[in-house]
């Protein structure tokens, strides 16, 4: 098998060095990551200004490439420029907190991978809960057969496979169960919290509160608080098929009598 593997902390963060490590003990891996954090930047990209990407060898044999650029930069690049190989699969991770819920829509995480799906190429978004210890080893340990199950799964186009793991099975070394939950709608993390600078100048300075209302139903937000490991199938499509339809049906040209006649 052979993987790309891009995300949004950093090419030198501790989750996407953790991830490759693991994933080299199974596959053939190429790592093109950004440069600096690029985190909450959802699928942007970059086209005011060039890309440099600079190589990055290890013992002598290049491993990868760091990139001035957001994620979804990288996934392109490394897709159709940089990669020495066609991956087979393209993952971004390991993610230092969680993308759950509508965080999906803003992570660089899940841009990265959204990126790579774009082109059909089976994608996965990986993240662990945040912490000052997030064990991105045992993640990467105990992620690599979910993945690889995903590898060898035909999955439909143009989607990711989002997983999620809680701080309590990244300590505990050990996953118990694995819940397929839908990703949770109901808005989040909206508030702000507001201050004077030391300058005296006003700001506001987004958090993570409050959490989304409960669904009457079991979404990844709820599931990973209660300790489960989570994955999702997400997906980016911009057209909407029933408001497509409204519309059509709004708008529709009536035909001319001319036209009716002829």
């Amino acid at each position: 098998m052979k993987i790309l593997i891009t995300n949004d902390d950093g090419f030198f963060a501790g989750g996407i060095q953790a991830l490759a490590t693991e994933l080299r003990k199974h596959a053939e891996v190429f790592v093109v990551a950004p440069s600096i954090e690029q985190s909450g930047i959802s699928q942007a990209i970059t086209f005011m200004r060039p890309l440099n990407p600079k190589p990055v060898k290890e013992d002598g044999k290049l491993i990868g490439y760091t990139v001035n650029g957001t994620p979804a930069d990288c996934a392109k690049l490394g897709l159709h420029e940089l990669c020495p190989f066609k991956p087979d699969l393209v993952v971004s991770g390991i993610n230092n907190g969680l993308n759950v819920g509508n965080n999906v829509c803003h992570s660089g995480t899940a841009g990265g991978a959204f990126a790579a799906s774009m082109f059909d190429v089976p994608s996965i978004a990986l993240s662990v809960e945040s912490g000052d210890d997030p064990r991105f080893k045992n993640v990467a340990r105990m992620a690599w057969p979910i993945i690889e199950r995903l590898a060898n799964t035909d999955l439909p186009i143009k989607t990711v496979a989002n997983i999620n793991f809680p701080t309590v099975v990244a300590e505990r070394n050990e996953i118990t169960e694995i819940l397929a939950v839908p990703v949770e709608i109901n808005p989040l993390g909206y508030q702000f919290q507001s201050g004077r600078d030391p300058k005296d100048k006003p700001y506001f300075w987004a958090t993570n509160h409050p959490a989304p209302k409960h669904s009457p139903f079991l979404t990844d937000t709820q599931a990973v608080m209660q300790g489960y490991v989570t994955l999702s199938m997400i997906a980016y499509d911009p057209n909407h098929d029933q408001g497509n339809q409204l519309i059509a049906s709004m708008f529709a040209t009536e035909p001319t009598t001319d036209k009716a006649k002829s």
